[in-house]
């Protein structure tokens, strides 16, 4: 009964030229927020919406925004700005405004969207405003300082304001700027709120923002089903992490695109120079890049440049032990308070479409279990498969408890955290190459890599040409700048021999050598050169005419036998 009543895309009164987008991107069914959110929002309905990360939400509110402009273009008489989306990180409003753009592929003339999240120049952002597009993608901060700047005013047409990500806006430090920024809207318009989850920060945005929504807590686990997404745990303390990751990587044991998270920026940068040593590429990701670098990073990681990103988790700088020391022990660790300068605009492990991720690899296991979820929740999105592997200290059990108990309960009781059967000792010999490799990333490399790093990105920078155009002698000093004393790359840490493979693996290859390896035996011709000293030295003599008294090739001549 259920498949009958299932709504389908064309039955949703929707514009022909927005079916033929959504043909065109491959959806051939809607998801099931999709499917009872999208009629609700077309129906002017102001709606929270709670469904799992990689359900389809961002598709869910865009729809209908887009419907709702087509229909206003047929009775307005000036163009403006009628809706507003909002997310926390700049990443976010990308791809929200990518998502839009394929939406509006057939209608995109009638419908234009301006992504206004980047730190660009506000006078050019201004003259963009300035043609009054119909939807606008920003931060709640940026958004607010176009207001006051009168950049764009939203006080008489705007028809509607989204929320994505609604429970990261409060901890992303918005709330000030939320508060203002209603100020400056209509005092009717709709509203919708999109989340993964229904925290309290949500609860409270609910009250300011909506006015008698409708809630949509779809009956469904946060996470993917276990026939779509496996979580592994595996107990591993800090030096043997890093030589259980080389293991699996260099045999093949996680195959496709991977997420590596960490807990630090530096610990990003760690792995990433680990990883370098035995030719393992991949890109990082954290909050202290620019947003420019995030968001082509993430675009060259879903083209397939490269294969793995490590990303850091930045809940954890706030308390790096998780809550797991107490007061006097972390005290004792706490070090002095980074002076480094983070973008609170930009989000790793929430909302950002990586696309067909197969694997998450919690490095450093996650704080709390909103964390994980949010991490699992970046592979095995939409009908793709997906796996979750962690690595656990025996000081983080309580976390991985906690993290249990709260998944089970979506699954019925049913243990969700699988033992993931790897037989360390039988990867032994990778275990001295790991540890030298490890231990050759100090923090003075983590550094120097850094600092060569923004020298790059100085010297690729568009807006410092100019000034390096009037000022030659600052490039060139930056150009030839001192080396910087790296970790040092061994080529033979590519290759991995034959004596550290398993023993089953082993096998294989020793039969596939031997047989490539057939005409070796005849440079056992040469073993006669080889003897005992006392043979040499008696050739030595029998060679040396001046000890043996023996004259070879001598011929006698007539005239001494005439004598």
């Amino acid at each position: 009964m259920g498949e009958e009543k299932k709504v389908m895309f064309h039955e949703m009164e929707l514009d022909d030229r927005i079916l033929k987008a959504i043909s065109q991107l491959g959806w051939p069914n809607p998801t099931l927020i999709q499917e009872t959110a999208i009629p609700l929002l077309l129906e002017g309905k102001d709606v929270l919406m709670r469904a799992r990360t990689g359900s389809g939400k961002t598709a869910a509110f865009t729809i209908p925004v887009i419907q709702k402009i087509l229909n206003l273009k047929n009775t307005s008489t000036h163009q403006c700005i009628k809706a507003l989306i909002l997310s926390p990180s700049k990443e976010l409003c990308g791809q929200i405004t990518s998502v839009i753009n394929d939406l509006t592929l057939k209608c995109s003339r009638e419908v234009r969207c301006i992504d206004i999240s980047q730190n660009g120049d506000m006078q050019i952002q201004k003259s963009l405003l300035a043609d009054k597009p119909d939807i606008v993608v920003a931060t709640p901060s940026r958004a607010l300082s176009h207001l006051k700047a009168n950049s764009m005013r939203l006080k008489e047409d705007l028809s509607v304001l989204v929320v994505d990500e609604a429970d990261l806006v409060f901890s992303f430090g918005y709330e000030a700027e939320i508060k203002e920024l209603l100020g400056h809207l209509p005092k009717i318009y709709q509203a919708v709120l999109a989340s993964a989850t229904l925290s309290d920060d949500v609860l409270s945005l609910k009250k300011i923002v909506l006015r008698n929504p409708v809630t949509l807590k779809l009956e469904e686990p946060e996470l993917a089903p276990s026939s779509q997404l496996q979580h592994y745990h595996l107990f591993a303390e800090e030096d043997d992490k890093a030589a259980i990751l080389y293991a699996l990587l260099k045999l093949n044991l996680i195959r496709g695109k991977s997420i590596i998270f960490v807990r630090t920026v530096d610990r990003c940068y760690k792995l990433k120079l680990y990883l370098e040593q035995f030719k393992i590429s991949s890109c990082v990701l954290n909050s202290e890049l620019p947003a420019a670098i995030r968001c082509l990073s993430v675009d060259q990681f879903n083209r397939g440049r490269y294969e793995i990103i490590v990303a850091s988790d930045e809940k954890a700088l706030e308390k790096p032990d998780g809550g797991l020391l107490g007061d006097e022990d972390f005290g004792k660790k706490r070090r002095q308070k980074s002076k480094r300068k983070k973008d609170k605009e930009s989000g790793v492990s929430r909302g950002i479409d990586f696309q067909h991720v197969s694997n998450v690899i919690n490095f450093d296991f996650p704080l709390d279990v909103t964390s994980y979820v949010h991490r699992a929740g970046r592979t095995a999105r939409g009908n793709n498969q997906g796996s979750v592997l962690s690595f656990v200290a025996i000081r983080e059990k309580p976390l991985m408890d906690a993290v249990e108990d709260h998944l089970s309960k979506g699954f019925n009781g049913q243990q969700v955290l699988q033992k993931y059967e790897f037989a360390l000792e039988s990867v032994e010999g990778f275990r001295y190459r790991s540890r030298d490799a490890w231990r050759a990333v100090t923090r003075v490399a983590v550094r120097e890599a850094r600092l060569a790093e923004l020298r790059r990105e100085l010297l690729a920078c568009r807006q410092l040409q100019g000034y390096f155009e009037e000022n030659p002698t600052d490039h060139a000093a930056l150009k030839r700048d001192k080396a910087l004393h790296t970790v040092r790359l061994q080529p033979q840490l590519a290759h991995v021999p034959e004596y550290l493979l398993p023993a089953a693996l082993r096998n294989e290859d020793t039969e596939a050598d031997v047989d490539a390896a057939a005409p070796a035996p005849k440079k056992k011709k040469q073993a006669g050169n080889f003897g005992s000293a006392k043979r040499h030295k008696y050739q030595a003599r029998q060679s040396d005419p001046l000890k043996s008294f023996q004259l070879k090739n001598l011929k006698k001549t007539p005239a001494a036998d005439d004598t």
